[in-house]
């Protein structure tokens, strides 16, 4: 098993244009690329923070995408390790990110925070980092 990354969590967003900003600014993902759709929509989008890579588009009707009006019903969370969490979690919060666990220290030995992104997406940052066998 090699030590690339292999599971890339793939997103919809209702306005995909945001996101690509929005997700820059607050929580720090490196722009690498976008295929626009039709309407001013984007039909994919890959975006980075260190060797880990992000995949969305816009959603649309029939595309197979569904989003839950009510953000609270997510049973879902994309976790990220941060190697400075404290200047990630200022980053955020500056930026608008709805924190909902502050930043604080686990039973584990992490420091983590948790925030929803401006369409109600849950995620999680860091300082664990999770080793392959």
């Amino acid at each position: 098993m090699s030590g690339e990354p292999n599971i890339f969590p793939a997103l919809r967003y209702a306005d995909a244009a945001k996101a690509w900003q929005w997700l820059h600014e607050a929580f720090g993902f490196e722009q690498r690329f976008s295929v626009p759709g039709p309407d001013g929509t984007i039909a994919h989008a890959e975006m980075g923070l260190g060797a880990g890579t992000i995949m969305f588009g816009s959603a649309a009707r029939g595309s197979g995408a569904v989003i839950d009006p009510d953000p609270l019903k997510a049973e879902w969370t994309v976790y990220v390790w941060v190697p400075d969490i404290d200047a990630h979690y200022e980053r955020a919060r500056g930026a608008g990110a709805e924190i909902t666990r502050e930043l604080g220290d686990t039973d584990y030995g992490s420091r983590e925070y948790g925030a929803r992104d401006f369409e109600g997406n849950h995620w999680a940052f860091g300082t664990y980092l999770p080793r392959p066998e």
